[in-house]
């Protein structure tokens, strides 16, 4: 799996991806900052799988879960470093239990909500 990191998180947070032994790289790499129409097609294109707290990215009107590779959301009330490290490892440790392909994930403090093409389902 690939990931791309959005400039609203760490740049640690693809770090955690890659030690996890996944790819991953950021916004920041492609130089696509504050376009998120770019960088959902880039991320289409390349197969990524897009992880931002860009709630915008939730519309599925806008950005319906089978057009795209995956989107993750961490939707937190405390959006500080340690935070979104947490919940990011969190992501990491429920990765192939539950599918990301064609889904919207919103991440919460204590719960995983999945948006995907039949059913929609959560994780605590």
């Amino acid at each position: 799996m690939k990931f791309k990191v959005d400039e609203n998180l760490p740049i640690e947070v693809a770090q955690l991806f890659k030690d996890a032994g996944f790819e991953a790289d950021t916004v920041y790499d492609e130089g696509r900052m504050g376009d998120s129409e770019s960088i959902f097609n880039v991320c289409r294109q390349k197969g990524m799988i897009l992880v931002t707290l860009d709630l915008g990215f939730s519309d599925i009107h806008s950005y319906p879960p089978h057009t795209h590779p995956g989107i993750i959301i961490l939707k937190l009330k405390s959006q500080s470093k340690t935070k979104i490290v947490q919940n990011v490892k969190k992501i990491i440790s429920v990765i192939g239990e539950e599918q990301i392909q064609g889904c919207l994930w919103i991440v919460e403090e204590k719960r995983i909500k999945i948006r995907g093409l039949i059913e929609s389902s959560e994780k605590n």
